[in-house]
């Protein structure tokens, strides 16, 4: 599978280069970026370098389809579907704390669901959701994008400050992508 680039409104969506290293390694010293997702802490030069060259592997093969979130020109985050062959892919994304709050997440998140259900990837019948519990942020996201809350998943996210309880939510194909309540959002 090749790299894709997806446009919206405000932003470009392509695969993370050479170029793209020193921002990342940067916007990985925020702490809620080591929190929440699964980037390795300290996160150093050179597992930056090793993000983009495992992405470049991922499109590839066609495991995996991750995209540097570009606003202005400039890389403000990532989102990505992992685990592409299941047929129910993962979704995942990170933003900079200079555009949280500003819809970043939602608008690159929505285009990525959008690629997913295209109908040249029928296969991917769901896209799955999971968060650290407590990250509302990526819950709000998810919930805008029409995703159903499912459940709660104990001690099952791994990272270098060890393990804590998820989140689980679902899209499927044919779901109506209108919000829905979600109990741990009140």
């Amino acid at each position: 599978m090749h790299p894709q680039v997806l446009h919206t409104a405000r932003l470009e969506l392509s695969a993370p280069g050479d170029g793209d290293v020193a921002t990342i390694h940067a916007e990985c010293q925020d702490a809620a970026i080591q929190r929440f997702t699964t980037v390795p802490s300290p996160y150093l030069p050179a597992d930056a370098e090793t993000f983009v060259d495992l992405t470049r592997r991922w499109w590839a093969d066609g495991s995996e389809a991750t995209w540097g979130i570009r606003l202005d020109g400039r890389l403000v985050g990532m989102v990505g579907l992992a685990n592409l062959p299941s047929g129910g892919p993962e979704i995942g994304y990170w933003v900079s704390s200079r555009v949280r709050g500003r819809g970043v997440a939602t608008e690159a998140a929505r285009a990525v669901v959008g690629w997913g259900f295209a109908p040249e990837r029928p296969a991917v019948e769901r896209i799955e959701w999971r968060a650290v519990v407590g990250n509302t942020g990526s819950a709000r996201v998810a919930r805008s994008l029409g995703f159903r809350y499912e459940g709660l998943l104990r001690r099952a996210h791994v990272n270098a400050l060890g393990r804590s309880d998820l989140w689980i939510g679902g899209l499927l194909r044919g779901d109506d992508r209108a919000p829905v309540p979600w109990p741990v959002l009140g």
